[in-house]
């Protein structure tokens, strides 16, 4: 696949990772702006190298558990499942909410962990079609961007589809950016992002941003989030706090990474 451009194959991929149940040959194309003799080239070239799969009856493509397969075992090498998820289910023990880990990707920010506290009643428990997260909608996304410069912030708004099409978020939506950076402002002097029914109707969340404990740079964001009923601005006041400490012990452990293990061979020349 060396004289398959690298660049398109990904676009491919990245396509294809939104649409478990497969995409057909012209859409992929049109989605792309892309024409479809090429199109079909490259993902010849990824079925040829098992990343991509063409379902017979219908002809849609899609991935195969080969990119699960080693997302996961990057997932695993992170040090996430075992440093980080006994801080998150402490929080949802404590809050009794649902709790979300999510870490910066280049340009975006993407849900890694969760953690539910709710154990019957009324709870939240998020359908994700998809783990990047909407960021001008979220308390995640506003506490990551206000921590960055405004041109900086308009980029990656831009990277990531501006502020999505009418009816697509809750009624509360931030919808321009004189409101995104008002509410940055406010994000920044309170310490932690708020989220009233603006990604999904009825729904509240509070995030903190995590900084590296190298560089003080954001990795990644904690949320916690419930039905709107019972988050009023009291609750608010009360999970902003926790949300920020369990975002500064996060920080300490930045970078995930488990600690080496010496192979056979390395321990015998030692």
């Amino acid at each position: 696949m060396a004289h398959i451009p690298a660049e398109r194959c990904l676009s491919i991929v990245q396509l294809l990772v939104e649409a478990p149940v497969g995409m057909q040959l012209g859409e992929v194309a049109q989605r792309l702006a892309l024409p479809k003799s090429g199109v079909h080239r490259l993902l010849a070239a990824l079925i040829e190298q098992g990343w991509v799969e063409q379902d017979q009856q219908s002809g849609a493509y899609r991935l195969t558990m080969r990119l699960t397969i080693l997302g996961q075992r990057h997932y695993m090498a992170t040090g996430i499942p075992d440093m980080c998820q006994p801080l998150l289910d402490e929080l949802a023990a404590r809050t009794k909410e649902f709790i979300r880990l999510a870490v910066i990707d280049a340009h975006a920010l993407v849900w890694v962990a969760d953690a539910q506290g709710a154990r019957g009643g009324l709870m939240y428990q998020p359908l994700l079609t998809s783990n990047t997260v909407p960021l001008h909608a979220t308390a995640s996304g506003k506490s990551w961007l206000a921590c960055l410069p405004r041109q900086q912030v308009r980029d990656i708004i831009g990277r990531n589809g501006g502020f999505g099409e009418p009816g697509q978020f809750g009624p509360n939506a931030i919808r321009s950016f004189d409101q995104l950076f008002v509410e940055l402002e406010r994000t920044k002097t309170r310490g932690f992002g708020i989220a009233v029914s603006e990604a999904e109707p009825g729904v509240t969340a509070v995030a903190a941003a995590i900084c590296s404990g190298l560089d003080g740079a954001p990795v990644g964001t904690v949320s916690v989030a419930g039905p709107g009923v019972r988050m009023g601005e009291r609750r608010l006041s009360e999970l902003g706090p926790l949300v920020m400490d369990v975002a500064r012990q996060l920080s300490e452990l930045w970078p995930l990474r488990k600690p080496h293990k010496p192979s056979r061979r390395e321990s015998e020349a030692a």
